[in-house]
């Protein structure tokens, strides 16, 4: 199998098909972070859940275009670990993982960030915050990098088209599974 993550990322936020519905919002709150902000139309129990359990994860996160999600392991508690591990039809594989540091249930996860073969210096620490206001839960991840130079290499990666695709299938998976418990 090729391993190469700097390929991988840049061919994972190019277009597919999918339009960037302009429901993510990216913003760089200081010089050494990258918040990523997104409204899902579902209660944050669920959300949280789409986040953390690998039967959900595996239907949303990294899965558009040619890329399947080969391997989601989670070991969700403070200290446990997750590993991901997404493939391409080439064989190309993109690999990361992490350490939870932080997890209150269904408001707050707080975990490293590292990926195989960098493609930005140093790891990162991201904290994603799930509030939940009348039925609809505004998810908001700020990833935190080692340096402002880490920072800016992402933002200007196709990072922000690859997470507004998953974000958009998040919002299938979350719409397709309400739309079960209602039946």
């Amino acid at each position: 199998m090729k391993s190469t993550t700097k390929n991988a990322a840049k061919n994972a936020g190019k277009n597919t098909g999918r339009k960037n519905t302009g429901k993510l919002q990216v913003t760089a709150p200081s010089e050494r972070e990258i918040a990523m902000t997104r409204v899902f139309d579902a209660p944050r129990n669920l959300v949280f859940d789409a986040w953390t359990k690998p039967e959900l994860l595996k239907r949303w996160l990294g899965v558009f275009g040619s890329w399947s999600f080969a391997v989601c392991e989670v070991d969700l508690k403070v200290g446990g670990t997750y590993r991901y591990v997404w493939r391409g039809k080439d064989g190309t594989e993109m690999g990361m993982g992490g350490v939870y540091r932080e997890i209150v249930r269904p408001e707050r996860l707080v975990c490293t960030e590292k990926f195989d073969e960098p493609w930005y210096p140093g790891d990162a620490v991201d904290t994603t915050v799930f509030v939940e206001q009348r039925g609809k839960t505004t998810v908001t991840t700020t990833v935190l990098y080692a340096s402002r130079e880490a920072r800016d290499g992402v933002l200007k990666s196709p990072m922000e088209g690859g997470v507004a695709q998953s974000y958009d299938k998040l919002a299938e998976v979350l719409a397709s599974t309400l739309a079960r418990r209602v039946k």
